[in-house]
């Protein structure tokens, strides 16, 4: 017989997991019924001049399978989610330039939309301090010319969470979209249903650039 106070336990973890599933899901329904709608649209559109700011950028090495961080000065908008937009859209570029460590095509046109989500506390509520999630929504060409092979692609979405988490420390989760739609891996590997947390994909402290 299953002792009472591990059924107990037992029953109470299982209804918190179901809560905070049903959570999560309704934040990424909600963001991504706004997706649809174009509300997103006009924010995550950089203006054409904003001012220069360092950003760093975690690029990957297939050599190594390591990402390290690489600051760059770029025009940055104020706008968050347009910021992020620009910085990931700058590391593709990197991805697809004729030197690059991690070759992958498509640059900076492979990301469609960035957008982000808060993240209410174990209350419910949010803040103007509440952590982020970001939904990185990919064009379906570059999931189409993205490389296959597990190291390849988890390295790609390594990079992606690792550099948002950097130049947006509010963003702890980060979620994936291909043309606005779920999509079960990038190029037959790496999961694109599951919620990465963004702190976990950044190198090790101590790495060298």
């Amino acid at each position: 017989m299953i002792p009472r106070h591990q059924t107990v336990l037992f029953v109470i973890l299982l209804v918190a997991s179901v809560i905070m599933g049903a959570v999560l899901w309704n934040q990424l329904r909600r963001a991504h019924e706004r997706l649809l709608r174009g509300e997103f649209a006009a924010p995550t559109q950089a203006p054409l001049v904003a001012p220069a700011e360092q950003a760093t950028l975690m690029v990957a090495a297939d050599a190594d399978n390591s990402i390290a961080p690489r600051i760059l000065t770029l025009p940055l908008p104020e706008n968050p989610e347009a910021r992020a937009r620009v910085v990931l859209g700058k590391l593709f570029d990197l991805d697809a330039a004729p030197d690059a460590t991690h070759p992958v095509p498509g640059g900076a046109s492979s990301i469609a939309q960035v957008f982000l989500v808060p993240i209410s506390d174990a209350g419910g509520k949010i803040s103007a301090a509440s952590p982020q999630l970001a939904v990185v929504n990919l064009t379906g060409a570059f999931v189409a010319g993205h490389p296959s092979g597990i190291e390849t692609e988890t390295l790609t979405v390594r990079s992606i969470c690792a550099t948002l988490n950097a130049n947006l420390p509010r963003v702890t989760e980060v979620r994936f979209l291909v043309d606005g739609l779920p999509r079960a891996t990038l190029a037959g590997h790496a999961d694109l249903t599951r919620t990465y947390l963004a702190a976990q994909t950044a190198p090790a402290e101590g790495a060298q650039p």
